[in-house]
């Protein structure tokens, strides 16, 4: 691989913590009064809406591909244990469920306090019980356990739940608080947990499935929730057929929070009321990239996904697919900066990937690949084509794809860009039945939560069988899973930090996927209805309404006529 050295600051592209849109935001008084109505806080609705298309009657919340978690309602009828600042991991949690929770100093044993006064929405009383249950739920499905978590012993003694683990669950403690606990007075009668749609789903949070049809799903508050009532009545979430047309509603006021790709974001959408409508988009440590089905011929063959990484240009998906919102993500590492800065290794500070289409071509000559004509042959002779896939009406992917088919052509690879609906793209990416395709990684307190996302050896599955926690390309590296369990298990800061360094080099030279730009947990918000949101000066929570976070946000909500 090519990497130049470049001085720090030529790659001060890649912000920190906001991008630019909290600076627009923040011209917004979230106090002034409403200017109109449009269906929202006078008569106590507020309208949220994500791009996804027509949605599946699925509310199971422990499934990501659920309609729960594509619109994000599952966040406002269940709840976690403790509720994280994805935004500022280094806060602690606030108690949720769980009261209080205790480690072991090797972190392989949790014990949680359970809260006792919440109810299940259906009226039946909420115990330890249940959260024991939800965990063994987890441990016995490893379909819905898409976090991995090795669970050994489970148990229950009063209102305390204790979990044991064979190793440490250090870099896994934020997954396990936020798991959504589900009432075992149901499920227990559910035959098969990693397929039920959970059709009227029971929660102890504030709201109810009212109707659900494919294009809007209505929830309704109920009395009997155990905190402070929102003000927020009712939750209307629409699923829009593609970016275009949720900006559409955001714009005329119909939509009031989202999470959707803006081109031109300002004339577009901001200056159709700037007194009111808002984006923040806070950034972290993940990122969104080129993942890689490393199982597929030839792209098991590492020297053609180097060359494949040379030929990207990140900074046109920055510009062209990202609207300049996105920071570029220029380390080889993949860690974006300067969020990642205290992570880097010492062989990766101050050296970023350069574009270079003649150094990707020698590569792959060198190492027995030809051409004919145009086309890229590999050392046996077969043309190289592959299929670059990702959902209808994410423009800013599909953008992005086809500048990638274009740089590939350049080094004679040809990509198709085709579209699916969004749950049969997430199926497809789960069962590894592609060759490419834009995704997003987790992000977490450190780069452990991305690099264990699209390497951890432990999540692999044949072609064929989901892997819904991740390693979506079936990548397998021994020295990658090693270096994970060492950072996972390690006890002190020098064991992680060369752990971390091991995992950046495995990423930099065996190239599982190609980084392109950071990825914000942003959303677009209107103060016409309702203020409360979080901003840039008040970051309680990330602003994403598919966040667990969203259920803080609602219950921070007021009118904005007060």
């Amino acid at each position: 691989m090519r990497v130049q050295s470049r001085s720090r600051r030529t790659i001060a592209l890649a912000t920190g913590v906001a991008l630019s849109f909290s600076l627009l935001a923040a011209c917004s008084d979230a106090n002034s009064n409403r200017s109109g109505n449009n269906g929202g806080g006078g008569d106590g609705v507020l309208n949220v809406g994500m791009p996804n298309g027509p949605q599946a009657n699925n509310s199971n919340p422990l499934l990501e591909t659920s309609a729960g978690a594509s619109l994000g309602y599952r966040a406002v009828v269940y709840e976690p244990l403790v509720m994280t600042n994805g935004i500022a991991p280094e806060q602690e949690g606030t108690p949720w469920l769980a009261e209080e929770w205790s480690w072991n100093e090797e972190f392989t044993e949790l014990v949680l306090t359970v809260r006792e006064g919440p109810t299940w929405s259906d009226g039946e009383a909420f115990d330890a019980e249940d959260v024991a249950f939800t965990f063994q739920l987890l441990k016995d499905h490893p379909g819905l356990n898409t976090g991995a978590i090795p669970f050994e012993e489970i148990s229950q003694d009063g209102n305390q739940v204790r979990l044991t683990f064979g190793s440490s669950q250090f870099v896994n403690q934020v997954k396990i608080y936020q798991t959504f606990i589900v009432p075992e007075h149901i499920w227990s009668q559910v035959d098969n947990p990693e397929t039920y749609e959970d059709q009227e789903p029971v929660g102890t949070g504030p709201y109810t499935l009212k109707t659900f049809t494919p294009q809007t799903v209505t929830l309704t508050r109920r009395d009997s929730y155990w905190q402070e009532l929102p003000e927020v009545e009712e939750l209307r979430y629409t699923s829009y057929n593609d970016n275009n047309a949720a900006t559409t509603a955001l714009s005329n006021g119909e939509l009031e929070w989202s999470y959707v790709f803006i081109p031109n974001y300002e004339d577009v959408y901001l200056s159709h009321d700037p007194e009111h409508f808002n984006l923040w988009f806070p950034t972290g440590l993940g990122i969104h990239g080129l993942w890689i089905n490393t199982e597929r011929e030839p792209f098991d063959d590492v020297v053609l996904r180097q060359a494949m990484n040379l030929a990207v240009d990140r900074q046109a998906i920055h510009e062209q697919g990202h609207a300049g919102a996105f920071p570029v993500v220029e380390s080889p590492t993949g860690l974006p900066l300067p969020a990642g800065d205290s992570f880097l290794a010492p062989e990766y500070q101050g050296v970023t990937v350069e574009r270079d289409v003649e150094a990707a071509r020698a590569l792959l000559e060198e190492n027995g690949y030809g051409y004919e004509g145009d086309t890229l042959l590999t050392p046996e002779g077969e043309p190289v084509t592959m299929t670059l896939v990702d959902p209808a009406g994410w423009s800013d992917y599909l953008t992005s794809l086809s500048v990638i088919s274009d740089n590939l052509a350049e080094i004679g690879i040809e990509a198709a860009v085709e579209t699916a609906t969004v749950d049969g793209w997430r199926n497809t990416v789960d069962a590894g039945g592609f060759d490419a395709t834009l995704h997003w990684t987790n992000g977490g307190a450190t780069p452990y939560d991305s690099y264990q996302h699209v390497m951890d050896g432990t999540l692999y599955k044949p072609i064929g069988e989901a892997s819904a926690g991740g390693n979506f390309g079936r990548f397998q590296s021994e020295v990658a899973d090693a270096a994970l369990q060492e950072y996972a298990n390690a006890t002190d800061d020098a064991a992680r930090t060369e752990a971390m360094n091991e995992l950046q080099r495995v990423f930099v030279e065996e190239v599982p996927m190609i980084p392109t730009v950071a990825s914000p947990i942003g959303a677009e918000f209107s103060t016409r209805n309702w203020v409360g949101w979080p901003t840039e000066e008040d970051p309680y929570a990330p602003p994403q309404p598919t966040q667990r976070n969203a259920l803080q946000i609602v219950l921070n909500l007021e009118p904005a006529d007060g």
